[in-house]
């Protein structure tokens, strides 16, 4: 008799609470990444080339001793997957791809930058240049072995160092380590697919399926949408900081256990209620990490094979929650950063099975070209802390019942491993292209799974039809579902409430005379987070996040969703609209106002980016003439390629900015003023804090100071900027405002 694994295998969310050192995602002590210098979170503590852990002894025999055993390493080669495990892990960024502005941070890199560091020798020594991932598309992903130190050294790197920090805060440029660049990739994403991150924190691969669902940045709005979970209510807002760069309407963060991660209702085209089932799923599970050894140096010492044994019924439950809820038809992805079969294949092969056909592995083996990777094994066996081995289930004495499961071995009917194809699954070992450890495989519904069949939805949750999913199997590791009439738990802080607009609710009206917003607007999509007083803020999702919304709001935890498209100006009342644009939803907006628009050029933003509030005759001729003829308040400012000149940026630009009496200014956020300055061909860095200017900066500030004292009119003091002066948001408090109060350093 099987005994049922919820008694024996811990929830997520137990394994969160547990003293054990996994490298789980919900229990990752997280730090800012060292070499970026910025929130975009990229390792635990002990990653930074091994800074600070010289104590700790890059050596685990009972590691060698299974992974020699498993020969899951090509003979001959594992001499060297060991010296790999033991060298520091290269630092990887990838270019966000779905912005039109890829083509142009990418050309700055190759052409400045890398450049630049080629020339540059360090104690004799010429440093080599970040190298292209070969596997990954169009040269989106780069490579470097310069440590912090090297990047200290030189003015040139220390310059490439704050392009990096800069461009990553701004969301053009992700950390993020190669083998978690992959299973993304491997999910032929099209903009129209709903699509579920099962445990998603901190976000880098969320990020890459956000970019991918926006591949065509001239559709605002499209079909899909990602929803990424995380059952750590701490690890979400993570999650919220990475999806917030990219300032999309259709990404909703929520906060759940994967392994019962609640089915969601949706209103389908014939006005019915009906379930929600997703094309695309990510299912990364936690896991014991030995693939990370390079980067998470404690994992040598910490190493056992009981963290696989105690992970493994977790996995699958979290991997059947995830097939339950894909479309028939539809791809989901199973990856972990681990080597181990039973945390790889295992899973595999038990879903396989239980599954009677409905799954089946794809052949992703043509979908990277240039990746190395080792195909799945068929055979493998078990190895207790001790070191004892295990061959088979019947082997297993009945003491290790509770710890070591039948699923945990290879099927033993040769004719149904066979058609399995666990080749298929793809293992990818450090040595072969100086990355991580990893293992992905790609499965396909062909049908729904049998306990779906055979056991119709049947219960309701909370009152609701059709709540949470039922778990039928006597003998499955599925989850169990919550009592039919108890609430659902909120643990974390309360968010405050998401709340819709009407399409006639009274703040419309002056919003669409003063922007004379299309008549396509849908103004359904907006929403606040306040159910009183004054709207703050204005926020707009997809209308496919706003019909999960609307039908789910008792079950499940959305921790933020939307991108902002408006703030509140007590000053713009007077002009006609109480509203200012907010630059983190232009891309969404735009492409409904049809009004308080300058077209501007390449040198026109030159200076609404360098000077704070330069008077409209500071515009060439052009520019000058269209803001003379508008009104004060919110304006956008619009760049079009010019053909004529092939030095400028190739791509459209849009900046929310404001026409004072006599001046203007641009509303753009420092980082991204850095971003649109380097694509103009200025070069913007900050000086070190307490430190004065270099000798060839002076000149341009003495420059600028001069242009400036001819014009009558100076930039706004760091000072000035923080309070708010001269920017018609006085009202706002600190994060609210979108500008920097900090000088900008052009050369």
């Amino acid at each position: 008799m099987i005994v049922n694994s919820i008694n024996i295998y811990p929830s997520e969310a137990a394994i969160q609470k547990t003293n054990i050192h996994f490298t789980l995602p919900p229990s990752i002590p997280l730090l800012p990444c060292l070499l970026f210098g910025s929130p975009h979170i990229c390792s635990p503590p002990n990653v930074g080339w091994g800074a600070g852990y010289a104590d700790i002894i890059k050596e685990n025999k009972l590691f060698e001793a299974y992974y020699q055993e498993l020969g899951l390493v090509p003979e001959g080669e594992f001499d060297q997957f060991m010296a790999a495990m033991r060298e520091p892990l290269p630092a990887t960024i990838r270019i966000t791809g779905y912005k039109s502005h890829a083509k142009e941070i990418l050309h700055c890199l190759k052409n400045k930058y890398f450049k630049e560091i080629q020339e540059v020798e360090i104690d004799g020594q010429k440093i080599e240049a970040p190298q292209p991932l070969s596997w990954y598309p169009d040269d989106l992903a780069w490579h470097t072995n310069m440590s912090r130190k090297i990047l200290r050294k030189s003015p040139l790197l220390e310059k490439f160092h704050q392009f990096l920090v800069s461009e990553t805060e701004s969301g053009n440029i992700s950390r993020q380590e190669a083998v978690s660049m992959i299973p993304p990739l491997l999910m032929k994403i099209e903009p129209h697919h709903k699509i579920l991150d099962m445990c998603a924190a901190p976000g880098s691969k969320t990020a890459q399926l956000i970019e991918m669902l926006h591949s065509d940045m001239d559709v605002p709005f499209p079909e899909g949408f990602v929803i990424a979970n995380d059952v750590d209510n701490k690890r979400c807002y993570l999650l919220v900081h990475q999806a917030k760069r990219l300032n999309s309407p259709c990404i909703m963060v929520v906060n759940h256990d994967a392994s019962c991660i609640p089915r969601l209702q949706i209103d389908t085209e014939d006005g019915q209620k009906g379930t929600l089932f997703y094309d695309r799923i990510l299912c990364d599970v936690p896991c014991s990490g030995d693939g990370t050894m390079r980067k998470n140096i404690d994992v040598w010492k910490k190493w056992t094979t009981s963290n696989s044994l105690h992970l493994h019924g977790l996995q699958i439950r979290i991997a059947v929650r995830g097939v339950e809820q894909l479309a028939v038809g539809g791809r989901m992805v199973y990856s972990t950063c681990s080597l181990n079969p039973i945390e790889d294949e295992a899973v595999i092969a038990t879903l396989l099975e239980k599954s009677e056909g409905a799954l089946e592995l794809a052949d992703a083996s043509v979908d990277l070209p240039g990746l190395k990777w080792m195909p799945g094994v068929t055979k493998w066996k078990l190895m207790t802390k001790e070191g004892q081995w295990y061959k088979d289930w019947s082997e297993v004495p009945v003491n290790r019942h509770t710890q070591i499961r039948p699923t945990m071995f290879p099927p033993t009917d040769t004719e149904k491993l066979a058609n399995m194809k666990l080749e298929r699954c793809m293992r990818i070992l450090p040595h072969h292209q100086n990355t991580g450890g990893f293992f992905v495989a790609v499965l396909v519904k062909k049908a729904p799974m049998p306990w779906n069949r055979r056991f119709p939805k049947r219960s309701s949750y909370g009152g609701k039809e059709g709540g949470w999913e039922e778990c039928v199997y006597s003998d499955s590791v599925l989850c169990s579902r919550p009592p039919p009439n108890k609430k659902m738990k909120r643990h974390g802080f309360k968010e405050d409430p998401f709340v819709f607009l009407t399409e006639d609710d009274p703040v419309f009206p002056p919003i669409e005379s003063f922007y004379d917003l299309s008549p396509d607007f849908p103004k359904i999509n907006v929403l606040t987070r306040t159910h009183e007083g004054k709207k703050r803020h204005l926020y707009m999702v997809s209308k496919e996040l706003r019909n999960v919304m609307l039908n789910n709001s008792e079950r499940m935890k959305v921790i933020n969703t939307g991108v902002k498209v408006w703030s509140r100006n007590s000053d713009g009342e007077e002009f006609g609209c109480a509203f200012r644009l907010a630059q983190e939803g232009i891309y969404t907006l735009f492409p409904y106002i049809r009004s308080r628009m300058i077209t501007v050029s390449v040198e026109d933003i030159k200076i609404l980016l360098t000077q704070e509030n330069p008077y409209l005759s500071k515009l060439e001729e052009d520019a000058h003439q269209q803001a003379k003829k508008m009104g004060m308040g919110s304006i956008v400012l619009k760049y079009r390629p010019d053909n004529s000149n092939p030095d400028g940026p190739q791509c459209p630009i849009e900046l929310c900015g404001w026409r004072g009496k006599t001046s203007i200014r641009a509303f753009v956020p420092r980082n991204e003023r850095f971003h649109y300055l380097r694509m103009l061909g200025v070069e913007v860095f900050r000086d070190k804090q307490g430190q004065g200017p270099r000798e060839e900066e002076k000149e341009v500030k003495e420059e600028v100071k001069e242009g400036e004292t001819e014009n009558g009119n100076k930039d706004v003091s760091p000072k000035q900027e923080l309070r708010g002066e001269n920017r018609g948001d006085e009202h706002l408090k600190g994060d609210e405002r979108e500008g920097g109060g900090e000088n900008l350093t052009s050369t």
